[in-house]
């Protein structure tokens, strides 16, 4: 459902004089971690981690760095979220406007007029947010599935979510409802057979 990938890309690593005494292989792979993982890029997504290292190619020393280049093949496992993704997180913060909802290694946001068809009101006092005619509640540490309406990326990283379509909503909502569809079929059932 996240839309984790492994990318191959192909970059100049510039390996420090400090750490030119270690294995090539090992100095490349600490100097990818340290530049890449846990960075947003805008053309891969956030980098999570150093999968690989494919090729490396011939260093290159430039004249008064002390560092040496080496063009290197290597693969990154990112996450990129996408619109219209539907995704399974954990609500982690509820407020008067809506909750933040973990999503693989960010926070998306549902906005209040996208938790429920319902009017929804926030009880501060418990911190949850209920809906005024069906009775749900959305609570911290509910599981959530909720799909990607927007997407946006840059100084500040925002995704937004809603709950509003059939099939989504907090799994224990989901739950409920397909245990009380399931009893009605079996009822219809029952009343066939006789």
């Amino acid at each position: 459902m996240n839309v984790y990938k492994i990318v191959e890309v192909e970059d100049s690593i510039r390996v420090p004089p400090s750490k030119l005494g270690k294995d090539l292989e090992d100095a490349i792979f600490e100097t990818i971690q340290e530049r890449f993982e846990g960075v947003f890029d805008p053309d891969l997504g956030i980098v999570l981690n150093v999968e690989s290292i494919e090729e490396i190619m011939d260093g290159k020393v430039v004249p008064e760095d002390g560092a040496v280049f080496y063009p290197t093949k290597f693969k990154l496992l990112v996450y990129y979220p996408e619109e219209h993704e539907v995704t399974l997180g954990e609500v982690v913060d509820i407020t008067e406007f809506g909750a933040f909802v973990r999503i693989g290694p960010i926070d998306g946001m549902i906005h209040i007029s996208q938790i429920m068809n319902d009017y929804v009101s926030y009880d501060k006092k418990n911190s949850i947010l209920v809906g005024r005619e069906s009775k749900k509640t959305l609570k911290e540490g509910d599981l959530v599935r909720a799909r990607i309406i927007s997407v946006s990326f840059g100084k500040e990283s925002k995704v937004g979510l809603t709950m509003r379509q059939p099939g989504l909503g907090a799994m224990h909502w989901i739950e409920k409802e397909k245990a009380k569809k399931e009893s009605t079929n079996q009822q219809k059932s029952d009343q066939e057979k006789k």
